[in-house]
C-alpha cells in the first residue's frame, strides 16, 4: 500500500499544480487592487479578494477531495449527479435569487448557488460517460442522443438568462465530440448546415442581448449604454501601453469608469496595470496551464479518462477565449468569467474540482492498461 501511494503522489501532475497556484494568486493580487471595500446600501462587506481566498481554500480542499478515489467510479456516478444538477436548475425560475435582473443563485444561508456551474461539471462527466461508450466515431444517431441530453440543461440555463454559459456548454460539448471523433459524413454535414441555421437563433435572442451583438459590430452606437463596457474596458487596456501603470495605479479601476472589473472584465484591471508585457506573460502562464491538461489526456490509460481531461481542457479553453475576446471587443460581452482572475464562490469551487480529476487521472495513470 505504501508504494502505491508513493506511485500515486509521484504521478500526480505537480506542473498543472504549480500553474494553477500562480494564476490563482496573480487572481487574487489582481482583485485586492480592483475592489478595496465595497459598500451596499449603507453597510461596508468584506473586499472580493478576502471571499475569493476563503473559496480559494475551500476549492483547494475539493480538489484534494477529488483525487482520494479512483476517477473511473465517476462513470456509474455521472447520470445521478446529471439529474442532480438538472434539479437544482429547475428550482432556479421558482426560488432564486435575482441579480441584475438575472435569476441563477439559489441562496442557501451562507452560500449562493449557482447551478449552471454545478451542470459544467455534470455535462462534462456524463459526455465523458457517453462518449466512452463508443469505440468508434459517432454516427448521427449517437450524435443526436448526446446532444438530445445536453440540451436539457442547456435549455434551462438559455432561459435564467444566461446566454455565455449555455454557449459554453455547447462548445466544450463539441470539443469533446470532436476529440472523440464522428463519421466524415457527419462532419461534412454539420459545417454545411451550421451556418445555415446559425441565424435562427437570432430569434431566440432577447433584446438586450440583441443590442449587445450590434453593440459588438458597431461600439459607438450607444456608447452610454450596451457599449460603455467594451468602450472602458478598450481604454483601460490601451491605456496599459507596453509598462503598464503600475499595481494598484490603474486610474481607469480606481476612478470606478470601468464596471464588473472584479468579475467579468477583471483581466482589463491587470492589463492597466501591467501592461502589453504582463498580458503576454499572463496568456503564457494560461497556455502552459492548457497544455498540462493536453498532456494529462495523452497519458491517460483508459478512454474515459482521456475523454473527461479533453472536457476539462475545452471547459478552460473555451471560457479564457471568450472572456479576453470579450474583453479586448472581438466577441459581444455574454458574462464568461475568466478562470482564476474572476471573482466567484461557485465558479472557483468548479475550477479546482475540474483540476483535481485531472490530477487524479494523472496519478493513476500508471495502474492498469489501456482499455
Amino acid at each position: 500500500m505504501l508504494a502505491i501511494d508513493r506511485r500515486l503522489f509521484t504521478h500526480a501532475n505537480w506542473t498543472l499544480v504549480g500553474f494553477t497556484a500562480a494564476l490563482f494568486f496573480i487572481g487574487v493580487a489582481n482583485l485586492y487592487s480592483a475592489s478595496g471595500v465595497r459598500y451596499e446600501d449603507g453597510i461596508s462587506i468584506a473586499p472580493f479578494y478576502q471571499k475569493q481566498l476563503v473559496w480559494g481554500a475551500t476549492g483547494l480542499g475539493c480538489m484534494v477531495a477529488s483525487t482520494f478515489f479512483d476517477y473511473r467510479h465517476l462513470r456509474t456516478m455521472s447520470f445521478p449527479f446529471f439529474l442532480l444538477a438538472v434539479f437544482l436548475l429547475l428550482l432556479v425560475p421558482a426560488i432564486g435569487k435575482t441579480v441584475y435582473g438575472a435569476k441563477r443563485w439559489l441562496d442557501i444561508g451562507f452560500f449562493s448557488l449557482q447551478p449552471s456551474e454545478v451542470a459544467k461539471v455534470a455535462t462534462i462527466l456524463l459526455g465523458a460517460n457517453l462518449l466512452s461508450r463508443h469505440k468508434e466515431p459517432l454516427r448521427w444517431r449517437e450524435l443526436f442522443f448526446i446532444l438530445g441530453i445536453a440540451a436539457i440543461p442547456c435549455g434551462l440555463i438559455f432561459i435564467q438568462p444566461d446566454l455565455g454559459t449555455t454557449l459554453l456548454l455547447i462548445f466544450l460539448l463539441g470539443g469533446m465530440i470532436l476529440f472523440h471523433g464522428i463519421k466524415k459524413y457527419v462532419f461534412r454535414t454539420c459545417c454545411i448546415a451550421m451556418p445555415l441555421l446559425l441565424p435562427l437563433g437570432w430569434f431566440a435572442l432577447k433584446d438586450y442581448q440583441k443590442e449587445r451583438i450590434l453593440t459588438f459590430l458597431d461600439p459607438s452606437r450607444d456608447l452610454q449604454g450596451a457599449g460603455y463596457h467594451i468602450t472602458q474596458s478598450q481604454i483601460a487596456i490601451g491605456s496599459g501601453e507596453l509598462w503598464g501603470k503600475g499595481f494598484q495605479e490603474g486610474t481607469q479601476s480606481l476612478l470606478r469608469f470601468l464596471p464588473e472589473k472584479h468579475t467579468d472584465f477583471a483581466v482589463a484591471v491587470f492589463s492597466e496595470e501591467w501592461g502589453f508585457l504582463g498580458c503576454i506573460i499572463l496568456l503564457a502562464l494560461f497556455c502552459f496551464f492548457l497544455l498540462c491538461i493536453v498532456d494529462t489526456a495523452r497519458s491517460a490509460k483508459d478512454q474515459f479518462g482521456s475523454i473527461l481531461c479533453a472536457g476539462v481542457f475545452f471547459y478552460f479553453f473555451w471560457q479564457i477565449l471568450i472572456n479576453i475576446g470579450m474583453v479586448v471587443g472581438l466577441m459581444p460581452v455574454v458574462g464568461v468569467p475568466l478562470p482564476f482572475l474572476s471573482y466567484g464562490g461557485t465558479s472557483t469551487i468548479v475550477n479546482f474540482i475540474m483540476l483535481g480529476l485531472v490530477v487524479n487521472i494523472s496519478m493513476r495513470r500508471f495502474m492498469f492498461k489501456m482499455n
